[in-house]
């Protein structure tokens, strides 16, 4: 029979949710991460409670200000905020780890009074050697040997110049909690020996930090990755000496979110894949809506028959009891139609201001713009909102508005009929005589020569013109293409494609 879950477990609901994004400054934002602070916001809003956002960086020698900076840029990108933390204050700061360090030692100094914890003098060596001759296995770890110590045996230890760690010591009966995406979840007495949480020399480590970092700023939901399931048992252990200790009045409710898995296989999407760099994704063109709708279907769902949806909307109905546990798969291609899809819901203005940085990226156009660019963006937009899933693609598909010459792709030039001079030929009499050269007007005068009097099918008729104008098979629609461009560069880009073909 299992035990029964500590009934010092909150019971917090609505305003009271408080939950938190806890990333270390290490490396790149990924995907995975992203998901993570996603989850737990969508449930903060949807409940009106709080996020925290607190940065674990006690880890000197693979922090940085440059990683911290990045994860700083990635919510900023994604357009997730918070109530508390860094940048934006409240009443349980600073929410840096590494400027917390007197915090740690006044709670250790709680918990040793609370008689919760005990000097520990063994050694790696000491314990495996004890191990060996107690017939244990070495993987079993520590043997719980300095739990009673004497005091003589204590002095003895320090005489020799040796400084104590701190081990919790871990409750003798089975530890038991209700997962909120889980199920009940209880841990043997005796499957983990006590641990440390303090380094000999004061070091607080992570077991321990992290759990008071939530206690003392009051987070009552642990939304997290399945990965770090195991060490609910030691938190779970810890918090019960908190609260003995005073420290907190209540046990946080833990959630684990399924494993996200790479594309093929069955291997946790590693932060060395291409689909997990967050950045890399941006850079692609994933708008936040369309990225952030994708994330939050591995392992949720608003609808069984609907996979797109705004982030209101997400909000309105998340639930974290709602969420699979069975892993779920990044599948690059859904998330790019996905984001397609939030594309075209931008209003034409929002799309257009969106493809500048790409198109200056490209070396298409200046970062700021100039009128006449802005003014063919504004008119050229339109024609590529509807073709492309991702920002990424735009310069290649609107390039041709803003260069003189046409550099023909390989593939377009290969795909050309036979008769493609004579079909640009016939394209440039017939629009030599348009007055109105609208898209309308256009199409009026190349049907006619191409299609009725020449006899091709329109896949034939247009491509050659088509491969003129943009170099591309593919482009936005042609007739608005040659209209955006004007007669005169319509003709001579005609004219250059039938010079080339010589």
């Amino acid at each position: 029979m299992s035990a029964t879950p500590d009934p010092r477990t909150t019971t917090a609901s609505g305003a009271d949710v408080r939950v938190r994004f806890c990333p270390s400054p290490t490396g790149l934002p990924h995907v995975g991460l992203i998901r993570t602070v996603l989850f737990n916001w969508a449930y903060a809003r949807h409940n009106g409670g709080k996020l925290v956002f607190r940065i674990e960086d006690t880890d000197a020698a693979r922090d940085s200000e440059e990683s911290y900076q990045q994860l700083l840029d990635a919510l900023r990108w994604m357009n997730i905020d918070w109530d508390e933390g860094v940048e934006v204050g409240g009443p349980h700061a600073p929410y840096r780890q590494s400027q917390r360090h007197e915090i740690y030692r006044e709670v250790l100094e709680k918990l040793v009074a609370a008689g919760a914890v005990y000097e520990s003098y063994s050694t790696a060596e000491e314990i495996d050697a004890r191990n060996e001759a107690n017939g244990r296995a070495k993987q079993l770890g520590y043997d719980n040997f300095d739990r009673d110590l004497t005091e003589e045996q204590k002095a003895a230890f320090r005489a020799e110049g040796r400084q104590p760690a701190w081990r919790l010591r871990v409750p003798d009966h089975d530890l038991s909690y209700v997962d909120l995406i889980r199920g009940e979840v209880t841990f043997p007495a005796g499957s983990f020996p006590d641990f440390v949480l303090v380094r000999a020399g004061g070091v607080p480590l992570y077991p321990f930090v992290n759990p008071v970092d939530d206690a003392l700023m009051g987070i009552t939901h642990v939304i997290r990755g399945e990965d770090l399931m195991p060490s609910t048992a030691r938190q779970l252990a810890l918090y019960s000496a908190l609260v003995d200790a005073g420290v907190t009045t209540f046990i946080p409710r833990f959630g684990h979110m399924p494993l996200v898995l790479g594309e093929t296989g069955n291997k946790k999407l590693s932060k060395r894949d291409p689909q997990a760099d967050l950045f890399l994704q941006r850079e692609k063109g994933f708008i936040h809506e369309g990225l952030l709708n994708y994330l939050s279907l591995l392992g949720w769902s608003l609808a069984s028959d609907r996979d797109v949806f705004s982030l209101e909307e997400m909000i309105a109905a998340f639930d974290i009891a709602d969420v699979n546990p069975n892993p779920a798969r990044f599948d690059q291609k859904k998330a790019e139609a996905i984001n397609g899809d939030h594309i075209r819901m931008l209003d034409a203005d929002d799309f257009a201001a969106r493809i500048v940085p790409y198109l200056a990226g490209a070396g298409l156009i200046d970062e700021e713009p100039s009128a006449e660019h802005r003014a063919i963006i504004a008119e050229a937009a339109p024609l590529v909102q509807e073709r492309v899933q991702l920002l990424g693609e735009v310069p290649g598909m609107l390039g041709f508005l803003f260069v003189s010459d046409v550099t023909y792709a390989e593939d377009a030039l290969k795909g050309l009929p036979a008769n493609a001079a004579e079909v640009l030929t016939a394209s440039m009499r017939a629009l030599e005589g348009v007055d109105d050269f609208s898209a309308a007007g256009v199409q009026q005068a190349l049907s006619t020569a191409l299609v009725d009097e020449l006899g091709l099918k329109p896949r034939v008729a247009y491509g050659p013109p088509r491969v003129a104008l943009t170099g591309r098979r593919v482009s936005p629609p042609l007739f608005e293409s040659m209209e955006l461009l004007g007669k005169t560069e319509t003709l001579r880009r005609l004219d250059a494609l039938v010079k080339h073909l010589g």
